[in-house]
Order: C-alpha cells, then structure tokens, then sequence
C-alpha cells in the first residue's frame, strides 16, 4: 500500500535550512528583546527615583512574622472566639503586609489547617485550641 504525502517531504538541507532561519529570526528577537529590556530598567530607574512603584516592585511581600503566627498572637491576646473577618482586619492593622485581593479568605485557610486554631460555636468564629 503506498504511503500517503502528507506535504512535508523535505530533504535533510532543506530541514536545515529551515532551522538556521528559524535561529537567526530567533537571534534577532532576542537582540531586540534585550534592547527594550534595558530601556525598561532605565525607565524603572527613573520612576523609582520619582517615588512611584514599578512592576518589578511589586512581587511578592516578606513579613517579619508569619501569617499563622500573626494570628495566633491575635486570638491569645483575644481570650474568645473570633470571626474571620475580625482577625483579617485585626492583622492587618498589626503591621502585617499583604498584595492579596482576597485577604479574608486567605486568613480562612490558615485557620483551617493550622492545628493551633479550632472552630468555636458560631459558623466562621475560630479561637486557640485548649
């Protein structure tokens, strides 16, 4: 039974032809690429300089304590049960600093899974384990 073409029956130069094109157009971009990139740093430099953020600034946030800690420190100062709304804004207001849009639901799942914290009587209320 003959082999159907399937429209790519290339010699082996053609095929490496093929690639040496595809690495210079490769080369060129990435020249290029460079080239933007060092006009970026120049404009992050002056804006930074300015006072304003850039997007290389805003990556991720270290705190000096950790979020479970921070919490922790907030429920044992709190001898009751909490909400989780109450203890995202109490941390906050601790210093603690976060880029996360849903800053709740993150406290939410700290709460959950830390050992430390158990569910006291009221639904979304934590408090320290006993």
């Amino acid at each position: 039974m003959p082999r159907h073409s399937n429209g790519y029956d290339f010699s082996i130069a053609q095929l490496e032809k093929l690639l040496e094109t595809r690495r210079s157009r490769l080369a060129v971009l990435e020249r290029t690429r460079a080239r933007v990139q060092r006009r970026l740093d120049a404009l992050d430099a002056k804006i930074t300089s300015l006072g304003g953020a850039t997007r290389s600034s805003g990556g991720r946030v270290r705190n000096k304590v950790g979020l479970n800690d921070s919490i922790a420190a907030i429920l044992k100062k709190k001898s009751g049960p909490m909400n989780v709304g109450d203890i995202a804004q109490r941390v906050l207001a601790g210093g603690y600093s976060s880029n996360s849009a849903n800053f709740r639901g993150i406290v939410n799942q700290a709460l959950i899974k830390d050992p430390r914290f158990a569910k006291a009587g009221e639904r979304g209320s934590y408090q320290l384990r006993k």
